[in-house]
């Protein structure tokens, strides 16, 4: 009985090291994977003085391009919401409407709206909303 219990843990010691040793993945010849959707590519963070008077459209496409430029959730669901209310689609992308005030955006930012969370003053401070709300507001 004692030499079968001695088989019996070789046996799963040797089962073990097999499993440990399992083939590597094939390696892709020089390839990497492919690279995201733009809606889940942030582009880089804005440099230099972002804080007083920063480039609101460099600062939009940084803390809301994920969600807001074409592909992102925040704009397939206006898109939407545009569509069913006989608009064009372009309307979806927050840059090309030319109904937004300043003092709506700071608003919903802060506050959010349907599907869209409160943005706090962590996420984007009240200088860089300043300037997104001055890009998405302005006159097109």
């Amino acid at each position: 009985m004692k030499h079968l219990s001695v088989v019996a843990a070789m046996a799963l010691l040797a089962a073990c090291s097999q499993q440990d040793q399992a083939p590597a993945a094939p390696a892709q010849a020089g390839k990497g994977p492919p690279p995201p959707p733009p809606y889940q590519m942030r582009p880089e963070a804005p440099t230099g003085n972002r804080l007083a008077g920063g480039d609101g459209k460099t600062l939009f496409e940084y803390h809301c391009g994920y969600c807001h430029l074409t592909g992102g959730m925040g704009t397939n669901l206006l898109t939407k919401q545009r569509m069913m209310a006989g608009e064009t689609p372009e309307k979806g992308l927050l840059a090309n409407r030319a109904d937004l005030t300043a003092d709506y955006v700071k608003q919903v930012v802060r506050m959010g709206k349907n599907a869209m969370p409160p943005q706090t003053r962590v996420d984007l401070t009240d200088a860089e909303l300043d300037a997104v709300a001055i890009y998405l507001g302005r006159a097109k």
